[in-house]
């Protein structure tokens, strides 16, 4: 469904990721003092006064970027600002207008978009006094706001609704739409963004050779005929000894909490190159978190001009090897550069969406219980060996079971794996991290559970 767009734009550090967050009501956002801290556009659904629309964040306009990256980052806002239909230019309310402001200025009415003029930072009431200088910008009066003290938000989002294009047809029902995300995560330079572009097909994120050129997690909604699905780039991770500074540690942070809000993973991996910590690492917090997850080996081409013959089949045992708790996973090859089975990575990852949301009946899944202790027995403790008196299932994705036991020390890590990779292989549930609780069954429940 057709989304409508409305960017946040202006020089550096005049508070538009700080803005932009208070809006999101989420520190979605990197914030920083420091000139750049924002690279590509990060999006966000907001819904106001019933009408919905991506809410955008862009870097700073004329930022210089200690990596080189100024061309990119400026490509990135002109994108934003094409594809906007509305557009808040925001300005710190506490220097008057800049000369920078005005290049600004020049530049969006060259674009012919409808804009809302935010002066940031207007904390009090000496400052609003000020700010009829900024009409010398042409956008009309500044709408005074500070994020971190919530003045003027409520006037902002007002006003936001105003200036965008009438609803349409299509528009009417996105309100609340719930689509799957999907965090593709791996270490620094194995070419997440480059299969974001891929995906989208057009330039939606920065890619470059140089390493660590994402530091926020960027959520990227996909619409299609099958309703769509929501795409999070998130920074490349590294050692933690080997972080340059803040922006690197939080964009890591965020890297984790993408993993944690996401509904499956794509772990990518170089196949042209080791298996090392750093995708250990990665690896314990996608299953820490019992997300589904497709393991990606990219640059597939490359691993092909080396070896003609080779397949993922082959890599299998070398994978389960390094990463043995995903050796249920998935496993699929591609090539995000000329885009092999790149679209394909996604679907097996929405796939395993379905899979993990599957809930099973309660006869099949004592069924398979008893199938399980049939076949090994839990450890005796004390002269007395664990037993599953019944067992329910509570949640989806994790798929989550609450089994009633005679005593729950019974049952160590070793027999807990094994009886979830029964479960996973009878139940359905082939490539799917499972969640298992334990809780001591009283006599009452006992004797129901034993007839």
């Amino acid at each position: 469904m057709p989304y409508r767009s409305v960017a946040i734009v202006g020089r550096p550090n005049v508070g538009k990721s700080t803005l932009f967050n208070a809006l999101a009501g989420s520190r979605i956002a990197i914030e920083a003092d420091t000139p750049g801290a924002t690279r590509d556009r990060i999006l966000y659904p907001l819904t106001l006064e019933g009408r919905t629309f991506d809410l955008v964040d862009t870097g700073g306009i004329g930022a210089v970027d200690r990596q080189n990256l100024e061309k990119q980052v400026e490509r990135q806002i002109a994108l934003a600002i094409e594809a906007a239909d509305a557009l808040i230019f925001l300005v710190d309310g506490r220097d008057g207008p800049m000369p920078q402001d005005r290049e600004i200025a020049d530049v969006l009415r060259r674009a012919g978009k409808a804009v809302l003029l935010a002066a940031s930072k207007a904390d009090t009431r000496q400052l609003e006094d000020s700010l009829p200088s900024f009409h010398a910008l042409g956008f009309g009066d500044a709408l005074p706001v500070s994020a971190k003290q919530n003045r003027g938000l409520q006037d902002l989002r007002e006003t936001i609704v105003a200036i965008l294009p009438p609803e349409t047809p299509e528009e009417k029902g996105v309100e609340g739409e719930s689509l799957p995300h999907i965090a593709l995560v791996g270490r620094r330079n194995v070419g997440k963004s480059t299969l974001i572009n891929r995906i989208c097909g057009m330039e939606r994120v920065i890619v470059s050779e140089i390493p660590g050129t994402t530091r926020d997690s960027i959520d990227i909604a996909i619409r299609d005929g099958d309703g769509g699905f929501v795409l999070i780039d998130t920074a490349g991770l590294r050692k933690r000894g080997q972080m340059d500074d803040s922006l690197e540690f939080f964009g890591q942070l965020r890297t984790e909490r993408a993993v944690r809000r996401a509904d499956a993973a794509i772990l990518m991996l170089d196949a042209t190159d080791e298996i090392g910590r750093v995708d250990k690492r990665i690896a314990a917090l996608v299953i820490e978190q019992r997300k589904p997850c497709v393991i990606a080996l990219n640059k597939w081409d490359l691993a092909r001009e080396r070896n003609p013959g080779v397949s993922p089949a082959d890599f299998s045992p070398y994978v389960d090897s390094r990463l043995p708790g995903m050796r249920f996973c998935r496993l699929a090859a591609l090539s995000a550069r000329d885009g092999e089975n790149a679209r394909g990575v996604v679907d097996t990852a929405l796939e395993l969406v379905k899979q993990g949301a599957a809930r099973v009946g309660t006869a099949a899944l004592n069924a398979a219980l008893a199938e399980a202790q049939k076949r090994r027995a839990a450890g005796a403790r004390g002269g007395r060996r664990g037993r599953i008196y019944y067992g329910t299932q509570i949640g989806v994705s994790p798929p989550t079971f609450l089994l009633f036991v005679n005593n729950p020390a019974q049952f160590d890590d070793n027999y807990l794996r094994y009886l979830e990779n029964r479960l996973r292989q009878d139940l359905g549930y082939p490539e799917i991290s499972l969640k298992m609780l334990l809780k001591a069954a009283d006599e009452k429940e006992i004797g129901r559970y034993s007839r």
